[in-house]
């Protein structure tokens, strides 16, 4: 039958299916047969249940009416009434339940005469004893014929019971004979139909099994290695069709096997020819062993190797070896190009196959005879396009295409060797010409020296710089003097306003007029703060860069002295920069920018944060330094800790400062008076609270008292004044008293130290409108952290330079509002640091953390995160990617780049999605909120299991026995157990019973491949996030980089630089601590953190004006190995990007002439090319918005001036990595 699989298939499931609707119909007959007996039964005991019923009901109203006529009572009555009507419905309903039956019908019409007449006489009693003849109807009773009637009653109703257990007994039987006929049917027809089924499946089974087995049996066979073995299966069906597709399959596969035969054998000489010819320096003797080699291989009897005779003008090859070849005399050894066909081959630098060569042609002689060759070849040996040499061929047989194809591959790898030759006979002559070059090399030692001479040179420009920088500081104060006489001279025209109210309509003019003037007045001082901050801030950029490259040294070009000039200068630098913004503290002070934030600080907080800030400095000047909490004091101060600290801070440094011995001592109390008489603030709170800083130091004279606390100004101004500072601290602080509601004081002797007070309300009250109108921003308790969360232990310099670890600065990080438990933390705590934005989120973590025994440090922005990293090295980090200030992927970055925080395992908790990206990046897990419970539970197991294993777990798959040990070896340090296997079998066996941190792994493997164990790790939940590092030799292909980019987190091609990668690589996914490991390895993780792989050869375009910042930068950058170029203002920079490919990335300075940074953005936008381009905003940050201006105007990222390098290059991976 030549039905295909289908139709058998389905002629199989067809006949089931017709048995089945057979049993089902006969099911359903035998049912509704047995539903129809049942019915039957029941209807003749309803009717049996009746007659009695009828006959009781009967018995019980002649009852009661003999009751009545016995007794006389009435109450009898009322059964009997019941018992006449029961009577009646009984009738009407055998009437009904027998209609079927017509003898019954009979009995029941005789039957109801017969009630009616008993039921008649028995009523006629009734009547005459409510006639109150008892008597009468006593003696009737008596005298009637009652029992003759109840008799043929009770004959009546038997005759119908009777009948109806007959019909019962019959119906009964019925019932059992269906019971047992549907039984048989059910028995037989199912034994028929398995005898069916079962014979229809084995039929169309065997007919599929039959050629499926064939099929197996043919492809064992080819798998085995017969080739040449073929199916033989008759059948038209799909399995046909299949047999012969797997026919032609085979004989496909016969003739590519025979294709890898014969390219082994080519592959395999071309190889050993290649290598034996390695080292060989001798020409002759190379060419003999070519010759020798290829001659038998070739099946030639007659050889010859003419080689390029390097003395020759023309190109000449003459001979230099031969195979079975007899020099004749009429026979030229040389040959130019053009003559005979080794000169046509030079001429053409193609193989001449020569066929059914003449009779009289060299002939190939031996002991038995001689014969011409009935083929030669003339193959040229080229290297890089020039003819080298040309060999000479000749056989008795033909030559074949894999001979051909042999000597083809051959000639490349001997114009190889030929051309080594030639190439170490010029090195030798070369070699001999080397020692005239001595006196060159001494002319430019002396050049280099004249180099360090400019370099000095430069130095001495930077301290010039730094001397211009200083003059322009002394303009700006006089700039700020002017402003504040205009200031005071629009106040006394305001006044004379006033005075003059008298004319309402000419005050009103002047009032706008004076308003309009005060505005211009206003945005003239913005102004030209923003731009004297971009000036001073773009050449001190440039400054502490270069003087940073300088003093380290890496050329080690610079003496000691130099490199300590350097640091000199980057050390001005940072003093500028922090005069600089102390300037615009002030400045933002005087013009009501400067914003509070009030919450809740408690006074055990600011005692542990001054003690633990300034105890080393009182340590380090053998100073006494005490805290006094005077008793009564409520627990805290509802103001603002930030500026609280700031005040403190400056206070206590001045006392420490001006302090050479003796004691410094901060008090803490509740204030009755001691601040001035007309503060309002002060005059209306309940409570005044005093902070008081005493030193035992020189002294202020009376005099000077109000001096101290003006801009610029201190008690010893003249130039061999003893102690250092801008005067700026004072007038800051007492502004920010002013700003917080209260007053700063001072009580002062010479020579008899001081007492500086700073009062403040207990709870805040806002200054009065005209009085300040500073930003005041109120937060609750719930979400205000405490002083101790909005400040760590120390505050460093606003500039740190790039390889120091950064403490916790409450200056320039964003507060905490989250308790947490830094100010807690012993010895063998295991720690946890959130970095979330989410106050609320963040909460929940730190509240998870401590549950599983974590101590935990809570961090609201990446910069606080960074720093408390830095600080405290916690045991894992939870992180956010969308956090403010710089996001989550810069905090990575920086991260897994620094060498302090790249061994702490960090757990991504964010809703950006980016998988792949982060785990690439060196984070441990990747979760996307919104988050469960128990996903939540799943990460802190994982923190936990992190925490608990010291030594980390690898898994190295690698078929090679050397290989593995090598890797080993070099990853190998105690704190790594490395389990090795050589195949994917035993790696899959090993992943399902040991956990593992980062697996190594070789994609040629002997029993799969090793993309076939990444699918299959990847369909495994528990193995999927297992970091993979693909470490191979194979050359892989543009398919392949992309297909394992997606899977793996790294990838390395087996070189010379490999192993240090390797270990580098290892070392971030088994998050291990480089001070760990031996110093052989730190310098091999050196030297592969070198390039930055992220930014190495990628372009970049700088815009600035000032081309001191352009050098900066460039400087920087190249020593990264980027690509840089440059414009000088925003049109050139769009137009040199339109013209320049390959810009990857944009610096772009936000102040530039002819077109500023916001519209050159803006203009760059709006073309569809550059929509995407990275583009990274750099500017002085002069003013408020300038971040919120950038972005709006279409840049990436923001940075300001002077730029921190690690910053900086963090914001380039980041974007370069998109």
């Amino acid at each position: 039958m030549n039905w295909s699989v289908g139709k058998k298939i389905a002629a199989g499931f067809g006949l089931s299916l017709l048995i089945l609707g057979g049993f089902l119909f006969i099911t359903n007959q035998n049912e509704a047969r047995l539903i129809s007996t049942n019915q039957w039964v029941a209807h003749t005991h309803e009717v049996l249940r009746r007659v009695q019923d009828v006959y009781a009901s009967l018995s019980d109203a002649e009852s009661a009416a003999r009751g009545f006529l016995i007794s006389g009572d009435a109450a009898f009555l009322n059964p009997y009434n019941s018992a006449l009507s029961a009577v009646s419905g009984g009738i009407r309903n055998l009437k009904d339940l027998t209609a079927d039956n017509p003898k019954q019908q009979r009995r029941l019409s005789e039957l109801e005469s017969l009630i009616a007449a008993k039921l008649g006489t028995v009523s006629d009693y009734v009547d005459r004893g409510r006639a109150t003849r008892l008597d009468a109807a006593q003696s009737s009773i008596a005298a009637a014929n009652g029992k003759k009637e109840m008799d043929d009653i009770r004959r009546v109703l038997s005759e119908m019971v009777d009948d109806e257990e007959t019909l019962l007994k019959q119906r009964q039987a019925e019932s059992t004979a269906s019971v047992n006929t549907a039984s048989a049917r059910l028995r037989y027809g199912t034994m028929l139909a398995l005898i069916l089924v079962l014979g229809t499946g084995y039929f169309i089974t065997r007919g599929i099994t039959r050629p499926i087995n064939l099929l197996k049996a043919g492809a064992d066979k080819i798998g085995s290695g017969e080739t040449g073995h073929r199916v033989a299966v008759q059948t038209r069906d799909e399995v046909g069709q299949l047999a012969q597709a797997f026919n032609k399959m085979a004989e496909s596969l016969e003739k590519t096997q025979a294709i890898l035969i014969e390219q082994d054998w080519l592959k395999g000489n071309v190889a050993r020819l290649t290598q034996s010819l390695q080292g060989k320096r001798d020409p002759a003797a190379v060419a003999q062993l070519i010759l020798s080699e290829l001659a038998p291989l070739m099946n030639s009897q007659h050889s010859v190797f003419y080689v390029k005779d390097t003395g020759s003008a023309e190109g000449a090859v003459a001979l230099l070896a031969s195979y079975g070849y007899t020099e004749r005399k009429n026979l030229s050894n040389r040959f130019k190009p053009g003559e005979g066909l080794v000169g046509q081959c030079i001429i053409e630098k193609t193989p001449i196959l020569l066929t059914e060569a003449p009779a009289d042609y060299i002939r190939i002689s031996s002991g038995l005879g001689s014969a011409a060759p009935l083929n030669i070849i003339v193959m040229p040996v080229m290297f890089e396009g020039d003819v080298l040499g040309v060999i000479e061929m000749g056989s008795l047989a033909a030559f074949t295409a894999s001979q051909r194809s042999l000597l083809d591959q051959m000639s490349e790898s001997i114009g190889i060797v030929v051309q080594t030759i030639f190439a170490n006979a010029r090195t030798e002559a070369l070699l001999r010409q080397s020692q005239s070059l001595t006196e060159e090399l001494k002319v430019q030692q002396e050049e280099l020296t004249e180099s360090n001479r400019r370099l000095e040179e430069q130095t001495q420009a930077l301290k010039s710089s730094e001397a211009l920088l200083k003059e322009q500081q002394a303009e700006l104060q006089q700039n700020n003097e002017e402003l504040a006489e205009k200031a005071e001279l629009l106040a006394g025209q305001n006044a004379k306003t006033e005075r003059q109210n008298r004319e309402i309509e000419i005050a009103r003019t002047a009032l706008e007029e004076k308003a309009a003037q005060l505005a211009l007045t206003s945005k003239y001082k913005s102004e030209f703060l923003a731009n004297m901050s971009h000036e001073l801030r773009t050449p001190l950029n440039s400054i502490l860069i270069l003087s940073k490259l300088l003093s380290g040294n890496e050329e080690g070009n610079l003496r000691l002295k130099q490199v300590d000039y350097a640091k000199t200068i980057y050390s001005s630098g940072a003093d500028l920069l922090n005069l600089i913004n102390d300037i615009l503290d002030l400045s933002k002070i005087e013009s009501g920018v400067m914003s509070v934030e009030i919450g809740e600080v408690t006074f055990s907080e600011v005692e542990d944060y001054v003690q633990k800030r300034f105890q080393p400095i009182a340590a380090e000047k053998h100073l006494g330094f005490n805290v006094d909490l005077v008793a009564g004091l409520l627990p805290g101060i509802q103001t603002d800790g930030q500026r609280l600290q700031q005040v403190l801070n400056n206070l206590l440094s001045n006392a420490f400062k001006f302090s050479e011995r003796g004691q410094v001592d901060l008090k803490i109390e509740t204030a009755a008076s001691g601040w001035s008489r007309d503060n309002d603030s002060l005059n209306r709170a309940g409570k005044v609270i005093g902070f008081s800083v005493r030193d035992t130091g020189i002294g202020i004279p009376a005099d000077k008292h109000e001096t101290i606390f003006k801009a610029f100004q201190q008690v010893d101004g003249t130039t061999s004044r003893r102690f250092g500072g801008t005067g700026l601290g004072l007038s800051i602080s007492r502004e920010i008293a002013r700003l917080l509601g209260g007053e700063l004081m001072v009580k002062s002797e010479p020579d008899e130290g001081s007492t500086f007070t700073l009062y403040l309300p207990e709870v805040f009250a806002s200054l009065s409108q005209g009085e300040a109108h500073s930003e005041v921003r109120a937060v609750t308790p719930q979400s205000e952290g405490s002083l101790r969360e909005k400040a760590a232990t120390a505050i460093t310099a606003a500039v740190q330079t790039a390889d120091s670890s950064a403490a916790f600065d409450p200056e320039t990080h964003r507060q905490t509002r989250v308790t947490d438990d830094r100010y807690d933390i012993k010895p063998g705590d295991r720690v946890l640091l959130v970095i979330e934005d989410d106050v609320n989120f963040a909460r929940i973590l730190v509240d998870l953390a401590r549950a599983r025994g974590f101590k935990t440090i809570a961090a609201l922005d990446g910069e606080s995160g960074l720093a408390l990293a830095k600080q405290f090295k916690p045991d894992a980090i939870t992180l956010d990617l969308r956090l403010p200030s710089i996001d989550g992927w810069t905090v990575l970055d920086r991260l897994k780049h620094d060498r302090i925080t790249r061994p702490i395992p960090v757990h991504i908790i964010s809703v950006e999605e980016g998988r792949k990206r982060g785990l690439s990046l060196g984070a441990i897990s990747y979760l996307t909120k919104p988050v469960s419970q128990e996903s939540l539970n799943r990460v802190f197991g994982e923190i936990e299991s992190f925490a608990a294993r010291p030594a980390k777990n690898l898994l190295v798959v690698e078929d090679d026995d050397a290989q593995r040990g090598s890797i080993i070896d070099l990853i190998g340090n105690g704190d790594v157990h490395t389990t090795a296997v050589a195949t994917g079998e035993e790696a899959l066996n090993k992943l399902k019973s040991t956990a593992f941190d980062c697996i190594v792994l070789d994609l040629g493997l002997p029993d799969m491949s090793g993309f076939e164990l990444i699918g299959q790790m990847k369909d495994d939940q528990r193995l999927r996030d297992i970091p993979i590092i693909i470490y191979t030799g194979k050359e892989l292909t543009e398919r392949e980089n992309s297909e394992l980019r997606g899977v793996s987190e790294a990838i390395i091609v087996k070189g010379v630089r490999s192993p240090e990668r390797l270990l580098d690589e290892t070392a971030l996914f088994l998050h291990r601590v480089e001070a760990n490991l031996p110093e052989h390895k730190r310098r091999m993780l050196d030297l592969a953190q070198q390039p930055d792989r992220v930014l190495a050869g990628r372009k970049v375009l700088i815009v600035d004006d000032d081309v001191r910042n352009i050098f900066a930068l460039t400087s920087i950058l190249e020593r990264h190995q980027m690509q840089v170029v440059y414009a000088e203002n925003g049109r050139d920079g769009i137009k040199f990007l339109k013209m320049t490919p390959g810009i990857e990335i944009v610096l772009l300075d936000v102040m530039m002439p002819e077109m500023d940074g916001y519209e050159a953005t803006r203009e760059i936008r709006q073309d569809a090319a550059f929509a995407r381009l990275p583009i990274i905003a750099v500017t002085a940050k002069a003013m408020k918005g300038d971040r919120d201006k950038c972005i709006s105007a279409g840049a990436s990222d923001y940075i300001t001036k002077p730029i921190d390098v690690d910053q900086l290059l963090s914001l380039l991976r980041v974007w370069l990595y998109r």
